[in-house]
C-alpha cells in the first residue's frame, strides 16, 4: 500500500485531501496549529517549516508519495521543498505539488493552459513557480504539479467570507472585468485520488473546463445561500476584460472528473438549480 505523507493537512485542501485518500492509502499528515486539535491524532504531526527540518519525520515515515498542501514564508517553504526534491530522488518518491494559478497573474489577455511559461507579479506567483522548477529536476515519472483556480465548496473561506458578509451587511469585493475559472474542494480531492492512483505525472490544472465572470459567478452565489447580499463594491483594474484563469487543455481528464462553472455553483450551494453565465 502507498503510503502518503500530506504537508499542511490541517490547511482547508489538505485536509479535503486526507479525508479523500485516507479509506484506501496509508495517509499521514502535519499541522501547525496553536490550539492543539490534532495533538491526539496519531496519524498528524506538528511541523513548522522555519523551526523544524523534515528529515526527522521523512525518515521516520518514509513516505512513496509526498504531498505539498502546506503556505509559509518565501525562504522556509522553498528550502522546505529542495529537501523534498532531494529526498524524492534518492528513496523514489513521488512528489505531488499543489500550486497555484497565481503563477500566470502577469498574463491577463487569455486564460492559461498547462504548457504555457508562467509569468507572475506576485510573491505567491513568483514562490510557486520557483517550487515548480524546484521539481522540474525530478525524472518525469517523479513529479505532479496541480495548479488550482479559486477553490470554492459548501465550506470554503471564500464563501464563508461571502455569507458572513451579508449576514452583518458587510463589504464584498467583486471583478467586474474579471474573467475567472474556479472548482470546488469536493472536485479537488476526487481529481488526486484518480492521479495518484493512476500514477499520473507532468502538469495539471485542476479547474472547470469554461470561465465566468468574477461578479456573475458571486452574485449568482449569493443569491442561493444568503438571505440579503452585502455590500457589494466594485474593484475595476482595467477598463477592458482580463483573465485570471486556467483551463484544461492538453492533460485533460476522463469526462466524470471534468467540472462545469454550473456545477461548481450547484455543489457549492448544495446543487440547488441555478442559471449560470458562462464566458464563451
Amino acid at each position: 500500500m502507498n503510503r502518503i505523507l500530506i504537508l499542511g493537512a490541517s490547511g482547508f485542501i489538505g485536509n479535503a485531501l486526507y479525508k479523500e485518500l485516507r479509506p484506501y492509502f496509508d495517509v499521514y499528515g502535519t499541522y501547525y496549529t496553536q490550539d492543539g486539535l490534532y495533538r491526539e491524532n496519531q496519524v498528524y504531526f506538528p511541523f513548522e517549516m522555519e523551526e523544524n527540518g523534515i528529515g526527522q519525520l521523512l525518515q521516520s515515515l518514509k513516505p512513496n508519495i509526498i504531498i505539498s498542501a502546506i503556505k509559509g514564508p518565501s525562504v522556509a517553504r522553498i528550502k522546505l521543498h529542495e529537501h523534498l526534491v532531494d529526498y524524492a530522488r534518492i528513496f523514489d518518491c513521488r512528489l505531488v505539488y499543489i500550486s497555484s494559478q497565481q503563477v500566470f497573474d502577469a498574463e491577463e489577455a487569455y486564460p492559461a493552459y498547462e504548457y504555457d511559461p508562467p509569468r507572475a507579479i506576485s510573491k505567491e506567483g513568483k514562490q510557486h513557480i520557483a517550487i515548480e522548477r524546484l521539481l522540474a529536476n525530478l525524472p518525469a515519472d517523479q513529479r505532479l504539479v496541480l495548479r488550482l483556480p479559486e477553490v470554492l465548496g459548501v465550506n470554503s473561506p471564500k464563501l464563508i467570507q461571502l455569507v458572513q458578509a451579508a449576514k452583518h451587511r458587510a463589504h464584498f469585493e467583486l471583478y467586474p472585468n474579471v474573467i475567472i475559472s474556479a472548482t470546488t474542494i469536493d472536485k479537488v480531492a476526487q481529481q488526486v485520488h484518480y492521479l495518484i492512483n493512476k500514477r499520473k505525472s507532468g502538469i495539471f490544472h485542476l479547474s472547470s473546463t469554461d470561465l465566468v465572470h468574477h461578479e456573475d459567478l458571486y452574485r449568482e452565489l449569493c443569491q442561493k445561500l444568503c438571505k440579503r447580499p452585502p455590500i457589494f463594491t466594485n474593484v475595476y483594474g482595467s477598463n477592458n476584460d482580463r483573465y485570471q484563469a486556467i483551463l484544461p487543455k492538453h492533460q485533460m481528464l476522463p469526462k466524470n472528473y471534468r467540472i462545469t462553472i454550473q456545477e461548481v455553483i450547484g455543489d457549492s450551494t448544495l446543487n440547488e438549480s441555478i442559471e449560470t453565465y458562462k464566458q464563451k
